[in-house]
C-alpha cells in the first residue's frame, strides 16, 4: 500500500501518541498496587499493540515524547491516577477527531482504533483511587471556603482597611471554620452510614481543601500593605482556584468544565459583591475607623 508523506507524518503522529502513552501506563503501573496495577499494565500493553500495527504502515520506529512523560509521571503523583488517565484519554480522542479524515483507508487500523476507546473507558472507570471517591468532600471544602472567606475578607477589606489587621482575622476566621467544616463533614457522613467513604477520611479531605484556599486567599494581605491590591490579588487566586477545581473535576467526573467553572465563579461573585455592601454600610454607620 502506498502512502503519501503527509498521510505517513499523520501516521507516525498516531505512532509516537501510541508509545508514549505505552510508557506513561507503564509507569503509572509501577507505583500503584493490586487491581489498578493489573488495569494499568494491560491498558500499557494495548498500546503498544496499536503502536505496532501503525508502525506496519510506516515501517519506522519512534521514541516516546519524553517531556510528556515526565509531565504526566508528575501530574499522577500530584493529582492521582484517574486524573492522569483521563487526561490522556481526552487528548487521544481530541487527536483521533483531527486525524478522522484519513482512517477509511486503514480498514485494520480503524477498527482496533474504535475498539481501544470503548475497552479502555471500561479499564479506566475500574481504577479505584481514594481522590475520586472523596471529590465531594473535597469540593465542599474549597468550595466553602471561597464563598464564606472571599466574602468575608472583602468585608473587612472596607471596614477595617488594613492589610495586616484583615490577614490576621482572615487566619483566624479560616482556621476555625477549616475545623468546623470537618467536624460537620465528619458526623455527616457518620449519620450516612456509608461504606465506601471513612468519616475521619472524608473529614481530612474537606479540611485539607479548606486550608489550602484560605492559604491563596489571605496570603495577599500578609505580603502586600496596600490593601486594594491585595484584596485584588486575593479575587485573582480565587479565581486561579477555581479554574484548577473545575477542571480537574470536569477531567475525573467527565463533566463540563464551562458549567461547573460558570456556577462557582458566580456563587463566589455575588458573594464578594454583596459582602463589599456590606463592608461600607458597617463602617459608614457603626463609625468603624481603624
Amino acid at each position: 500500500m502506498e502512502i503519501s508523506e503527509q498521510e505517513k507524518n499523520v501516521l507516525l503522529s498516531f505512532q509516537e501518541s501510541e508509545i508514549t502513552e505505552h510508557v506513561v501506563y507503564k509507569k503509572l503501573a509501577e507505583i500503584s498496587v493490586g487491581k489498578n496495577r493489573q488495569v494499568l499494565l494491560k491498558i500499557s500493553q494495548d498500546e503498544l499493540t496499536h503502536y505496532n500495527i501503525w508502525k506496519r504502515y510506516t515501517g519506522k520506529d519512534i521514541p516516546p515524547n519524553r517531556i510528556k512523560v515526565l509531565l504526566y509521571s508528575i501530574l499522577a503523583r500530584i493529582l492521582g491516577l484517574s486524573f492522569t488517565a483521563k487526561l490522556m484519554e481526552k487528548n487521544e480522542m481530541k487527536a483521533e477527531k483531527k486525524y478522522s479524515a484519513l482512517l477509511h483507508r486503514y480498514q485494520e487500523a480503524e477498527t482496533v482504533l474504535r475498539d481501544e476507546v470503548s475497552h479502555e473507558n471500561l479499564l479506566l472507570s475500574m481504577i479505584e483511587e481514594k481522590k475520586v471517591e472523596y471529590i465531594g468532600s473535597m469540593v465542599l471544602g474549597l468550595n466553602d471556603a471561597l464563598v464564606e472567606l472571599s466574602g468575608t475578607l472583602a468585608g473587612l477589606s472596607f471596614a477595617l482597611r488594613s492589610s495586616k489587621l484583615i490577614g490576621l482575622a482572615g487566619i483566624i476566621t479560616g482556621i476555625a471554620a477549616a475545623l468546623s467544616m470537618s467536624a460537620a463533614e465528619y458526623l455527616s457522613q457518620r449519620a450516612e452510614s456509608s461504606e465506601s467513604r471513612q468519616p475521619l477520611t472524608a473529614a481530612v479531605f474537606t479540611g485539607i481543601a479548606y486550608i489550602f484556599t484560605v492559604v491563596i486567599l489571605v496570603a495577599p494581605y500578609l505580603l502586600l500593605s496596600n490593601y486594594l491590591y491585595a484584596l485584588l490579588w486575593s479575587i485573582i487566586n480565587g479565581i486561579f482556584a477555581i479554574l484548577f477545581f473545575s477542571f480537574f473535576v470536569s477531567v475525573v467526573k467527565d463533566r463540563s468544565f464551562k458549567t461547573s467553572f460558570l456556577e462557582m465563579f458566580a456563587i463566589n461573585s455575588s458573594v464578594i459583591l454583596i459582602s463589599f455592601v456590606v463592608g461600607l454600610l458597617v463602617r459608614r454607620f457603626l463609625g468603624v475607623d481603624i
